[in-house]
């Protein structure tokens, strides 16, 4: 959803120097690979683990639900720091190196492209069963082809639609960050007043027609939407050695912050919807305010991902739970609607029952389960580059009878 290759290196201490553009790959010695960033192993999770939590809290409450909705408010940040993230893991891949545009689009978008179409078919022919065909075929048809357009085949897909289109993006923005060197500053004060002015059209929507309407429409599902975010991690990734020598010194300092801007957060919903405004438009990720709390709660999290990389042993539970969550989350991703709508015929028996914050409690931990599983299997599977854009993993079953197999050396991750 820029999810990572696995491998292991200790970077308890880690130190990096801005990267600059280097002389031709001839003219340098051969380098190894950067070493791995662990804290992006909790901040993935992290933020997986709360789109999950988005998504059922959405699905086991009505709309007009004050209490999910300020919930949500919070939890909306998903979207915005993993376009943060996915800037930041490119640009600390592929700055201090030489780069091509060409090799980089076939290898990324091998990784998340095909798994994006495989999946959006996958989706696409679970809402005819769920229609129980009545739909003709003509039109699911071309119902096929607009989604695999617009992200829309289910409600989490164009998430990888942004991706890609970051992707696509990329070489620009890594040309734009070598040119502007000195001067990144600016260039996240351009974009964050870019991207305010959206904020302030998506609150004062235009009245399009036609096809601009359309894309008006579908706005959610345009990178330019959330530009600010991803120059934000792109940056960030730059002056990497400055971001941590911030976050050593004030970190403390930044998770408070981020407590502060979530708890503003949630006040100006309450305010919002005590003047009448609908709780779910209260929650709209595009006020304009939010972009406060979006910012602190991507520097919160990185700041949790810094203190953990500190303690971070490698072999240890901890250390192998991380790996492995890490590797899971896109295609629980991937899995968890499937999941939340075969319980859906369970959800309101049950919130009737048992009340909504314990029906959202145990349909949570339902969905992941069930996502892990699915994400167990597609992982066990020949194919599972093409679903989850990782090779298929292997069961070594000398290790479950005691005889572990010969270490190989694994891939480094980012």
């Amino acid at each position: 959803m820029t999810q990572d290759d696995r491998g292991t290196v200790n970077t308890a201490t880690l130190t990096i120097a801005d990267p600059k553009p280097e002389p031709p790959e001839s003219a340098q010695p051969r380098k190894t690979k950067r070493p791995y960033l662990h804290q992006v192993d909790l901040f993935r999770i992290l933020t997986f683990a709360c789109v999950v939590l988005d998504h059922v809290t959405a699905g086991t409450t009505t709309p007009d639900s004050v209490t999910s909705n300020a919930a949500q408010t919070l939890l909306h940040y998903t979207r915005l720091a993993f376009f943060a993230l996915t800037a930041f893991v490119l640009i600390y891949q592929s700055a201090n190196k030489p780069f091509t545009a060409r090799t980089f689009w076939r290898r990324r978008f091998m990784l998340i492209g095909i798994p994006y179409v495989v999946w959006s078919v996958f989706y696409w022919a679970y809402a005819i069963v769920l229609g129980n065909f009545q739909e003709p075929i003509g039109h699911a048809l071309w119902r096929l082809v607009f989604d695999i357009a617009t992200g829309q085949a289910w409600y989490q897909m164009y998430f990888l639609l942004v991706t890609m289109q970051v992707y696509l993006l990329f070489p620009l923005l890594l040309k734009l960050l070598r040119a502007t060197e000195g001067h990144h500053r600016w260039v996240l004060a351009v974009s964050g007043a870019l991207q305010l002015g959206f904020l302030w059209l998506a609150t004062h929507p235009p009245a399009f027609t036609g096809f601009a309407g359309q894309i008006w429409a579908h706005i959610y599902a345009v990178v330019f939407a959330y530009q600010f975010y991803v120059i934000l991690g792109a940056v960030a990734a730059w002056h990497l050695s400055a971001v941590d020598r911030v976050v050593r010194r004030f970190g403390p300092l930044l998770v408070l912050g981020t407590v502060a801007a979530a708890v503003f957060a949630v006040w100006e919903f309450l305010r919002s919807t005590a003047h009448g405004m609908p709780p779910a438009a209260a929650s709209n990720i595009f006020m304009p305010h939010m972009i406060v709390f979006f910012i602190m709660i991507i520097v919160g999290q990185y700041t949790l991902g810094s203190w953990w990389n500190t303690k971070h042993r490698a072999g240890s539970v901890m250390s192998r739970f991380m790996t492995y969550g890490s590797d899971r989350s896109f295609p629980v991703f991937l899995l968890h609607p499937f999941a939340l709508q075969l319980l859906a015929p369970w959800i309101i028996p049950m919130r009737d029952e048992i009340g909504a914050l314990w029906c959202t409690v145990i349909v949570y931990i339902a969905v992941m389960a069930m996502s892990v599983f699915g994400a167990e299997v597609t992982r066990r599977v020949p194919g599972s580059i093409w679903l989850n854009g990782r090779p298929m993993v292997r069961t070594d079953f000398r290790a479950l009878f005691g005889r572990p197999a010969r270490e190989r050396p694994t891939p480094e991750r980012v």
